[in-house]
């Protein structure tokens, strides 16, 4: 995988990484729910994807409400919205000192580790990475997000107790990906993109940074997204992370974050997937993308993506358009 982030970097034609795999529904004529819910159903609609788009990667579902419901969070699912926590499990140092860091293979996770493992399987013409959540964003979960940025000021000894938990579950959780023979992880740390770049270095990145040191090696690399609207002023708590890539959201100007990042590390970003591939139409769409490019290209670890995970009902008309974009620039 090393070897296969350099090959990005020197590409002269580089190909797109979105975040893209809950749009396979429509392609299955099923519903969230069901995606969520079966490993063989998640596999063959990643495959369909790869079959379907020419991407550098294939990216496997990015659930956020996957780590926190096995820690005993309530969800709420929908037949075509990603799913959601809804309250929180942590409300005080007590209830954070006996929260209780369930095994792997509790809840979903059995079922998108055998979907990551029947994919790696189906894929084989390219690199398949899974999908986490981060340290902060899980505890962010577990306590309510408003009150966890509360906390973090009024009572960090909890909010550490809760990320020490959550991080070692993380740990032993992508461990479990590396056994499924997927190449690497996406780790989503969208709520630490609410936090000052203090409050970031102290309660992101050196859990984040424990995670990386206990799971990648030459064979499985750690990407980091963040998509706040700070990461640029935060850059340094964030490059400290030790990742091998990086994936920001569209809140900020990639352009200007390329500047302040080392021209051998991958960026990936940002067009919008609520504006765009969700709201937009496939001439917007196509001028976002030649847009970004344009802006972009000139640095060579730059790789196009969405800014986050594409939603499950965004026009394939759009994503198709997209890749047409990207193939046209390049061309």
């Amino acid at each position: 995988m090393r070897q296969w982030l350099e090959e990005q970097i020197t590409a002269k034609v580089k190909k797109p990484i979105p975040v893209l795999s809950f749009p396979c529904i429509q392609l299955m004529g099923i519903t969230v729910q069901d995606l969520i819910s079966n490993s063989d159903t998640q596999s063959k609609g990643m495959k369909m994807i790869a079959d379907k788009c020419d991407c550098a990667a294939s990216v496997s579902l990015m659930d956020l409400s996957l780590e926190a419901e096995c820690f005993g969070s309530e969800i709420k699912v929908s037949d075509d919205e990603v799913p959601t926590v809804t309250g929180s499990i942590v409300t005080d140092l007590e209830s954070a000192e006996l929260l209780k860091v369930p095994e792997i293979g509790a809840g979903r996770t059995s079922v998108y580790l055998e979907a990551a493992e029947k994919a790696a399987a189906l894929i084989t013409d390219r690199p398949i990475f899974g999908g986490v959540i981060g340290p902060f964003s899980l505890a962010g979960r577990l306590v309510g997000v408003s009150e966890a940025m509360i906390c973090c000021y009024e009572d960090p000894e909890m909010m550490h107790i809760v990320l020490e938990k959550a991080t070692n579950f993380l740990i032993e959780y992508v461990k479990a990906y590396k056994k499924t023979g997927v190449n690497g992880i996406i780790m989503a740390e969208p709520v630490t993109g609410m936090l000052s770049p203090d409050l970031a270095r102290e309660f992101s990145t050196p859990y984040v940074k424990k995670i990386t040191d206990a799971v990648k090696d030459e064979n499985f690399i750690l990407i980091y997204h963040n998509c706040g609207n700070a990461t640029i002023q935060m850059i340094d708590s964030i490059l400290a992370t030790g990742a091998d890539a990086f994936h920001f959201g569209d809140a900020i100007d990639i352009a200007e974050m390329l500047k302040h990042i080392p021209q051998n590390t991958i960026v990936m970003g940002n067009i919008s997937p609520a504006e765009q591939f969700r709201g937009g139409t496939p001439e917007s769409i196509r001028t976002a993308a030649l847009d970004l490019l344009s802006k972009c290209s000139k640095y060579p670890n730059f790789i196009i993506s969405s800014g986050c995970d594409i939603p499950p009902l965004s026009s394939w008309d759009n994503i198709n358009s997209f890749f047409s974009a990207v193939k046209e620039y390049y061309s």
